[in-house]
């Protein structure tokens, strides 16, 4: 039996502390002396503390029927993708994006099939709530049968309406069709024309398709063609916060450069419908993950 009783001052704690209140330390360890040694450990007032690595304290833990779950080297750790903080940052991360896609998608271009403006003008109406894929299956026999914007300005809408069913919203498509046929005979002489400003003046050619054939029937960069997949995709690379076709649009227009401007869209519609999927995105596959800060990887 200790006959002896031991100072409280020795036990570092209050004895006059209310009973159910934890005991608290009186001189509390300075952490900011803790600093790193050369050994991978800690060093605390001159004693080397061992220090286990991240993938060793994961290898102990949380082993489940027999079956440990193998955890990643330190070194290959996902490094989070920083946002660039310079003009000259930004630019050289989209100038790395577009290299890479164009490495992966060399033949990169318009998947509407077209031989001219004014069918590359009907095929891009059609799109609309429809695939491409879609649209080339109807449009070799409409051009067929109907080969001049005289010829569609001469149809009734109803009757077109049938011929273009299976690309959906028929009714309004024909209707477009035929006005954008009546407008281009009437005013421009049977020619698409050349400009943003006359293209938008043509029924069913919002900023959209007039960016679709000013771009690929014409090479002229008006602006930036924002769908479903460049929509998308800008929004995971982090190129803009919008939502609506108009507000992306504007965002990339100030950072991608205006030769790219006909070429990004093709690329980031091949990615989106090859890697970047709107559901269940293949970011392991992907060739800009490094760059993108919506990777998963």
């Amino acid at each position: 039996m200790i006959s002896e009783r031991i100072a409280a001052a020795d036990l570092g704690i209050d004895p006059e502390r209310e009973i159910g209140q934890r005991p608290r330390l009186r001189n509390r360890p300075d952490l900011r002396q803790l600093r790193r040694s050369r050994g991978g450990g800690c060093v605390e007032n001159g004693i080397i503390v061992e220090m286990k690595a991240r993938n060793e304290r994961g290898a102990e833990s949380k082993q489940s029927g027999g079956n440990q779950k193998k955890t990643r080297p330190h070194g290959l750790l996902r490094a989070y993708v920083k946002p660039p903080k310079t003009a000259a940052e930004r630019k050289e991360r989209i100038a790395e994006i577009l290299r890479r896609l164009e490495r992966m998608y060399p033949a990169a271009t318009c998947a509407l099939l077209h031989q001219n403006p004014w069918e590359l003008l009907v095929a891009t109406i059609l799109s609309a709530q429809c695939t491409d894929k879609r649209v080339n299956e109807v449009t070799p026999g409409l051009f067929a049968k109907y080969p001049t914007p005289q010829d569609f300005a001469a149809v009734a809408p109803e009757v077109l309406a049938n011929d273009i069913r299976s690309t959906g919203l028929f009714n309004n498509k024909s209707k477009s069709i035929v006005g954008a046929a009546k407008r281009v005979v009437s005013e421009f002489g049977g020619k698409v024309p050349k400009t943003m400003d006359e293209m938008l003046t043509i029924p069913g050619a919002a900023r959209k398709t007039a960016n679709v054939v000013l771009g690929n029937a014409f090479g002229f960069a008006a602006g930036v063609v924002v769908d479903t997949h460049v929509g998308r995709l800008s929004q995971r690379l982090g190129l803009t916060e919008n939502t609506t076709p108009e507000k992306i649009e504007r965002d990339l227009i100030e950072i991608i450069p205006k030769k790219e401007w006909v070429e990004y869209p093709h690329l980031m519609i091949y990615h989106g419908r090859k890697v970047c999927k709107a559901r269940g995105p293949l970011c392991a596959e992907c060739v800009i993950n490094t760059l993108c800060p919506s990777s998963t990887v």
